[in-house]
């Protein structure tokens, strides 16, 4: 996955991980002289399918003396020990223990055990994009969630216009993010040469934008309008364009894709002063919510001279909005 530190689990760091998160188990729950009735679990769908399963195998192999010490249930209200493959953001472990019975108390509270947790293990952090043997490759790990998502939407996978659909979707979304990674300053190539008596407002006006709105993950698109007054030193022009994919080809609110736009550009080129001007429209408001067609939503950010003189101020605006 470009610009990502992607982990790929073999089947032994899987079982490795199963029997520490069976050890937890044990030490949470079953040390607890329970191991008279079997242990309710519940399995998060579908990776802690697979977890649990890999727990079991350990279970079997370690202690065969034990004669059914597991019970999977249906609903994490039923369960002692909740099971998952990893705890990324930690919105699935955070959801489902708000689902548990109030019966239990604060003492007695449900485990939640993964074989990778981000959240409470700092080894586990370091390990990026986490790819476990049954998803094959982190394609197929997010393919998969498409699926999921076909279905969601009452869709049949398997019907011939979809089949291809969850690669194609998996292919356009790393396009889409493909700024995620990219150094503004290894883009903005800075020139000295030819901008000694430069030092009258260079504008780029109109560059094409599409992103994603971070809400809905619904389009937004427009154009942007940079200006820059330069201090001894310009940047080529197509690189105001590469600077505002980067930052576009991101999950993105719209304010902050201007503050960005303007900020990274004055810290390379240390200028007189900047000025960033989105116009865009916002699907989330075009096709759900108020459905209202053809709204567009302005933006500014202004450094510098652009923001102390109100000339220089007024000169830019009547550029960014002529011919509009």
């Amino acid at each position: 996955m470009e610009n990502q530190i992607v982990t790929k689990l073999t089947s032994e760091d899987v079982s490795k991980r199963a029997e520490a998160a069976l050890y937890r188990i044990f030490h949470k729950k079953l040390g607890r002289n329970q191991c008279h009735t079997p242990l309710r679990v519940y399995a998060v769908p579908r990776g802690g399918v697979f977890a649990l399963n890999a727990i079991q195998q350990v279970l079997s192999r370690r202690f065969p003396f034990m004669d059914n010490p597991i019970r999977v249930v249906d609903a994490p209200e039923q369960a002692d020990v909740i099971v998952d493959d990893i705890v990324d953001s930690g919105l699935t472990r955070t959801r489902l223990l708000a689902q548990i019975d109030s019966r239990l108390g604060e003492q007695d509270e449900v485990p939640f055990v993964a074989l990778v947790d981000k959240q409470n293990c700092e080894e586990d952090k370091a390990l990026g994009w986490v790819v476990f043997p049954w998803e094959e490759s982190e394609e197929g790990s997010i393919e998969s969630s498409f699926v999921r998502l076909l279905q969601f939407c009452h869709e049949d996978p398997k019907r011939q216009g979809l089949l291809e659909t969850p690669k194609r979707m998996a292919k356009a979304y790393r396009f889409w993010t493909s700024g995620y990674g990219q150094n503004p300053a290894d883009v903005l190539k800075v020139f000295e040469d030819g901008a000694e008596e430069c030092d009258q407002m260079v504008v780029v006006k109109d560059i094409p934008f599409y992103s994603l709105c971070e809400h809905h993950l619904a389009t937004f698109f427009g154009t942007v309008t940079i200006a820059y007054i330069p201090d001894k030193r310009v940047v080529g022009l197509s690189k105001l364009t590469r600077l505002v994919d980067i930052y576009a080809r991101r999950l993105q609110i719209q304010e902050r894709l201007t503050s960005q736009i303007a900020s990274a550009l004055d810290a390379v080129l240390q200028t007189r002063g900047v000025a960033v001007y989105i116009q865009a429209r916002h699907m989330c408001m075009e096709s759900r919510g108020i459905c209202r067609t053809g709204e567009v939503t302005v933006t500014s950010k202004l450094i510098g001279l652009f923001k102390s003189d109100p000339t220089t101020r007024a000169e830019f605006f009547r550029i960014a909005n002529k011919g509009n």
